[in-house]
């Protein structure tokens, strides 16, 4: 999961873990249906503010808001940038 970009201060780099393409009952939504994920894989993570260093780590699941941060392509790969103030929690 080695990427070349170096977030810098409090943001993060996402991976998005795929929308659900079945219900639980089996029902396969289409994708004009999916809701945009809201949680995904930290890819990498900047060294955090002066007084404020990052509390996550490389490879921790996230969970993040709706509308939150920068998508951005790198190497074919969609990715979310998002500051560390709007990540909702780490997923245990």
């Amino acid at each position: 999961m080695s990427v070349n970009f170096k977030p810098l201060a409090d943001r993060v780099l996402i991976e998005s873990i795929a929308a659900e393409t079945k219900t639980a009952s089996g029902i396969i939504i289409p994708d004009t249906a999916k809701e945009k994920p809201q949680e995904g894989t930290v890819v990498a993570v900047g060294p955090g503010k002066k007084d404020e260093p990052t509390t996550v780590q490389v490879g921790d699941k996230v969970l993040y808001g709706k509308y939150s941060g920068s998508e951005l392509k790198l190497d074919g790969k969609d990715y979310l940038i998002v500051r560390e103030a709007d990540l909702l929690g780490i997923i245990g």
